[in-house]
C-alpha cells in the first residue's frame, strides 16, 4: 500500500475538512475539563461534583452521536457538519454570557455534547471517499482531530489566567464560526454515499453481535482516552499540587500522544490486523494503568500516562479500521452507535474517578477499575478473534 495510492484514491480537501471539523469541535467539547480548576476557584465544588462537571459534556456527546450519525446518512456529511458547527455556538455563548451556577454549568456542559457528536459526521464524511484498503489510514487522519483537546489544554488555562474562563468560551464560539466557513468551502460529499433509508432500517445493526462488540471495545479505547483527557488536568492539579497552567500543559502532552498515535493505530491495523493489535493494546493498557493506580511520583506517573494515552489513541484507530469492513453501507449510524458507546465510557470514567476520590480520598480506586476493564476487553477481543477465525463471517461488501 503506497502513500501515492492513498492520496489518489480519495478526496484530500474533504479529508482535511473532516479533520478540522473534528479538531475544533474536540477543542470546545473538552474545554470545561481544562477550565475546571479555574471554575472551581470561583465556584467551590466537591470532588464528585467536579467529576460530574467534567463528565457531562461527554455524556451529551454520547447521547447526540447516534442522531448526528443518522443525520449524516440522510443529509450527507457536509450539510450535517455545517449544522453541527452552527449549533455548537449556542452552549459556548451560554457559558460566556449566562452560566453562573453549578446547574447552569451542567446544562452548558450537556449542550457541548453537540461538539462531541461531530465524530459521527466527520468520520463517515471522510470514509466514503476511500476504498477498504485505505480505511484505517483515512479514518485515523480524520480521527486525529481529537488533538483539539491538546490545543484546549495548552491554550485555555493560559488565556483564562489573563481574561477569565468565561471569555475563553466566547473566543471558542468565534473559532467555531471561522471553522464553519472553511468547512463549507472544503467539504464535498462522496458520490458513493448510499441513498437515504427508512428510519426503521437504521436499527438493523443493533441486531448484530458485532455492533455491540465494537461498542464495548470503543467504550474502553475512546472512553478511556476522552475520559482521561477531560480529567487529567484535575488529576495533576490535585494529586501533585501543580499550578493550573502546568497541569494543563502536562495534560496536553498526554493527549498529544493519543491523538498522534490514532492514525498510526489505523495504519498498523491495516497492515497487521485490528484484532491482533487491539488484543495487545488492551493488555498493555491494563498493566500500565494498574501501575499508575498506585499513584507513583510525578516523574514516573507522567511518562506512564503519556504511554497509556498513546495506546488508547492507537486503539481508537484500530477499532475504526475494523468497522467499515463490517458495516460499509450503515457506517454513519454504526459510527454514531459505537461513538455513543465510547462517549458513555468517557462519561463514567471521570464520574467514578471523582466519586472514588470523594469516598476514599484517592484517585487509585477509579484508575484500578479502568485497568480491570481494559484487561477484560483484551480477553474479550482475543475470544472474538478466535471466533472470527473458526467461523465463517460474511462481511458486507464495500460500495465502490
Amino acid at each position: 500500500m503506497s502513500h501515492t495510492s492513498f492520496v489518489r484514491s480519495g478526496h484530500w480537501p474533504t479529508l482535511l475538512a473532516a479533520f478540522l471539523y473534528f479538531d475544533v469541535s474536540f477543542m470546545v467539547w473538552g474545554v470545561l475539563g481544562v477550565l475546571v480548576n479555574d471554575i472551581v476557584a470561583e465556584l467551590p465544588l466537591g470532588a464528585a461534583q467536579k467529576g460530574l462537571l467534567v463528565a457531562t459534556p461527554i455524556l451529551g456527546g454520547a447521547l447526540l452521536r447516534l442522531p448526528m450519525g443518522i443525520l449524516a446518512d440522510r443529509w450527507g456529511g457536509r450539510r450535517a457538519g455545517m449544522f453541527g458547527l452552527a449549533l455548537t455556538t449556542l452552549p459556548l455563548l451560554l457559558g460566556w454570557l449566562w452560566a453562573e451556577s453549578y446547574l447552569q454549568l451542567l446544562i452548558v456542559g450537556l449542550l457541548l455534547g453537540i461538539a462531541g457528536a461531530s465524530f459521527a459526521v466527520a468520520l463517515p464524511l471522510a470514509s466514503r471517499w476511500y476504498p477498504p484498503e485505505h480505511q484505517g489510514l483515512a479514518l485515523g487522519i480524520a480521527g486525529a482531530g481529537n488533538s483539539g483537546t491538546v490545543f484546549a489544554a495548552l491554550l485555555a488555562p493560559r488565556l483564562a489566567a489573563v481574561v477569565g474562563w468565561r471569555p475563553v468560551l466566547g473566543a471558542a464560539a468565534a473559532l467555531i464560526l471561522l471553522t464553519l466557513i472553511v468547512f463549507a468551502w472544503l467539504a464535498k460529499d462522496s458520490p458513493h454515499q448510499p441513498p437515504p433509508r427508512r428510519l426503521s432500517d437504521y436499527a438493523s445493526p443493533l441486531r448484530t453481535a458485532d455492533a455491540w462488540r465494537f461498542c464495548g471495545f470503543y467504550a474502553v479505547t475512546f472512553g478511556g482516552f476522552v475520559g482521561l483527557a477531560n480529567f487529567l488536568t484535575l488529576f495533576f492539579f490535585e494529586q501533585y499540587s501543580l499550578s493550573r497552567v502546568t497541569a494543563g500543559t502536562l495534560t496536553a502532552a498526554c493527549v498529544f500522544s493519543g491523538s498522534m498515535l490514532r492514525p498510526v493505530g489505523g495504519w498498523l491495523a491495516d497492515r497487521f490486523g485490528g484484532v491482533r493489535l487491539l488484543t495487545g493494546l488492551f493488555a498493555a493498557v491494563a498493566g500500565l494503568v494498574a501501575v499508575v493506580a498506585t499513584l507513583p511520583p510525578l516523574a514516573m506517573a507522567l511518562p506512564l500516562m503519556i504511554l497509556v494515552m498513546g495506546l488508547l489513541g492507537a486503539g481508537n484507530g484500530a477499532v475504526f479500521q475494523l468497522i467499515p469492513q463490517r458495516f460499509q453501507r450503515e457506517i454513519g449510524v454504526v459510527t454514531g452507535l459505537v461513538g455513543a458507546a465510547g462517549g458513555l465510557g468517557g462519561f463514567f470514567l471521570p464520574s467514578f474517578l471523582g466519586l472514588g476520590r470523594e469516598l476514599t480520598g484517592s484517585f487509585g480506586p477509579g484508575l484500578m477499575l479502568l485497568a480491570v476493564v481494559a484487561a477484560a476487553a483484551g480477553v474479550n477481543m482475543w475470544l472474538v478473534g478466535r471466533l472470527w477465525e473458526t467461523t465463517e463471517v460474511t462481511l458486507e461488501p464495500a460500495t465502490s
